[in-house]
């Protein structure tokens, strides 16, 4: 099982033209069956999905559908645990919380491997592998 990051799915929806090639290899991706997320990945993604800001932003209903879409993949709920867990690999390997948030998530569904554009390609985090899945 692979674990998939926030940024994974934001380029799945991604309309700008710059973004198109990842758009393509991020909806590649969200066609296997072998992913895993977690509410963190999810609330993210709701959120700057529907950034005012943001160019080509989802409506909440559009936002909310593919949040439940999403949620056919095995999905990590935040617990005091994992909050705990978050914040020793925080400490450990001088990431930020959510990050942390992010390699336990991957850890407590069985995930080796973490699929992301945000954390260090190839860092082991201690047994939580980070791939670059948009590098060649």
């Amino acid at each position: 099982m692979r674990f998939v990051d926030t940024n994974i799915l934001l380029y799945a929806v991604s309309t700008v033209p710059e973004e198109s090639p990842k758009a393509v290899a991020a909806n590649e991706l969200l066609a296997g069956r072998d992913l895993c997320l977690s509410v963190q990945v999810l609330q993210e993604f709701y959120v700057q999905a529907t950034r005012t800001t943001r160019t080509d932003a989802l409506t909440h209903a559009q936002a909310s559908d593919l949040v439940t879409a999403f949620a056919r993949f095995p999905v990590q709920v935040t617990t005091l645990e994992m909050m705990h867990a978050a914040m020793s690999t925080r400490d450990r390997f001088g990431l930020s919380y959510w990050d942390g948030a992010i390699i336990e998530a991957a850890r407590a569904l069985g995930c080796e491997v973490v699929l992301s554009e945000d954390l260090g390609h190839g860092q082991d985090y201690d047994g939580v592998m980070v791939t670059n899945p948009f590098l060649s």
